[in-house]
C-alpha cells in the first residue's frame, strides 16, 4: 500500500504542473497559488484545527520557525512554480524538479556540514549537467551566453526553495504533531500570499470563474496539496525517508506522459538526454552515499 500511495503522490504533483501550464492564461501565478492553498485550508481545517488549538502554546513558541516553513514551502515554492509555468513547459518543469535531491545534498553539506564523498560530487556534476541540458535546450551557445528560459529560472528557484524547506524540516520541534505543522504552515502561507494576491489583482480584470478553473483549483487543493501530503507521510512512515525520496524521480516520467497526452507537448532529444543525465547523477550520488557491504 505504501508504494501505491507514493506513486499516487508523484502522479498528483505531476498533474499539478500540467494543469497549471494548461490554465496559465486563465489565472495569474500568485492568484493560482492563493486560491489553491485557500481552498486546501478550508478542506483541512476540520481535521487540523483541534490539534492546532491544543498546541497553540507550542505554535506561539516556534512562530518564527513555522513562518519560515510557510514562506518557503507554501508561499514561495508554489508561486515560483506557477510563475515559471507562465513561460516554460510542464515537461521542462517536471524534469527540472528531478534536481531536488541533488540540491538538498549540496545544501546539506553546506548548511548541516554533512560529508560529501567524491562519488557524490561526481553524481552532482552529472545531474546538474542534465539540468543545464534542459534549460539550454541542448544548445551550447545558449548555455555559454546564459540565455536560458526565464520560466526555467523560476522553476530552478522553486527547486532551491523546496530544498531549503526540506533542510529546515530537520529542526522541526519534536512535540509538534504533523496535523499542527500542516495546518499552521498552510494558514500562514495563505496569509503571506494574501497581500501579494490583492496587489496582483488590482490592475487586472476580476477572475472569471467557470467550470474549468473551478475544477482546476479543486484538483490543486485536494490532490497535490491535502491528499499528497498525507499519502507522503504514510509512505515515509512505512518505508523510511530515504526509500520514499526515490519516488520523486517518477515525476519526470509522469510529467512526460501527461504533457504529451493533455498538452500536446513534444519530446525532443535534449529532454531525453537531460533526464538520462539527471537519473545517472542521482544514481551515482545515492549509490556512493551507501556504506560498503561487509
Amino acid at each position: 500500500m505504501a508504494y501505491l500511495l507514493l506513486v499516487l503522490t508523484t502522479l498528483f504533483w505531476s498533474g499539478n504542473f500540467v494543469l497549471a501550464r494548461a490554465m496559465h492564461l486563465e489565472m495569474p501565478p500568485v492568484s493560482m497559488a492563493f486560491w489553491r492553498w485557500f481552498v486546501a485550508l478550508l478542506i483541512l481545517l476540520p481535521w487540523v484545527l483541534p490539534t492546532m488549538w491544543r498546541q497553540h502554546q507550542l505554535i506561539k513558541t516556534h512562530f518564527p520557525y513555522l513562518l519560515l516553513l510557510a514562506v518557503l514551502g507554501v508561499a514561495n515554492f508554489n508561486t515560483f512554480v506557477y510563475q515559471g509555468l507562465q513561460i516554460t513547459t510542464a515537461l521542462n518543469a517536471a524534469l527540472l524538479q528531478s534536481a531536488i535531491p541533488i540540491v538538498i545534498l549540496v545544501l546539506s553539506s553546506l548548511v548541516l556540514k554533512l560529508k560529501v564523498t567524491i562519488g557524490q560530487c561526481l553524481g552532482i556534476m552529472v545531474s546538474m549537467s542534465g539540468v543545464f541540458t534542459i534549460v539550454s535546450q541542448g544548445n551550447l551557445d545558449t548555455l555559454l551566453q546564459l540565455q536560458i528560459n526565464r520560466g526555467d529560472a523560476w522553476i530552478l528557484g522553486a527547486v532551491l526553495t523546496w530544498a531549503l524547506y526540506s533542510i529546515a524540516l530537520k529542526w522541526r520541534p519534536e512535540n509538534l504533531q504533523s496535523n499542527t505543522l500542516l495546518g499552521v504552515t498552510v494558514l500562514m502561507g495563505v496569509l503571506v500570499l494574501l497581500p501579494f494576491y490583492l496587489w496582483e489583482q488590482k490592475d487586472l480584470p476580476a477572475i472569471q470563474w467557470h467550470q474549468d478553473n473551478l475544477l482546476m483549483i479543486g484538483y490543486m487543493a485536494l490532490f497535490p496539496s491535502v491528499l499528497a501530503y498525507f499519502f507522503w507521510n504514510r509512505g515515509v512512515a512505512e518505508l523510511g525517508a530515504a526509500k520514499a525520496g526515490l519516488f520523486i524521480h517518477l515525476m519526470p516520467v509522469f510529467g512526460l506522459i501527461l504533457s504529451v497526452i493533455f498538452l500536446g507537448e513534444s519530446v525532443r532529444a535534449f529532454h531525453l538526454l537531460g533526464i538520462g543525465l539527471i537519473f545517472s547523477g542521482i544514481y551515482l550520488a545515492t549509490k556512493m552515499a551507501m556504506p560498503p557491504k561487509k
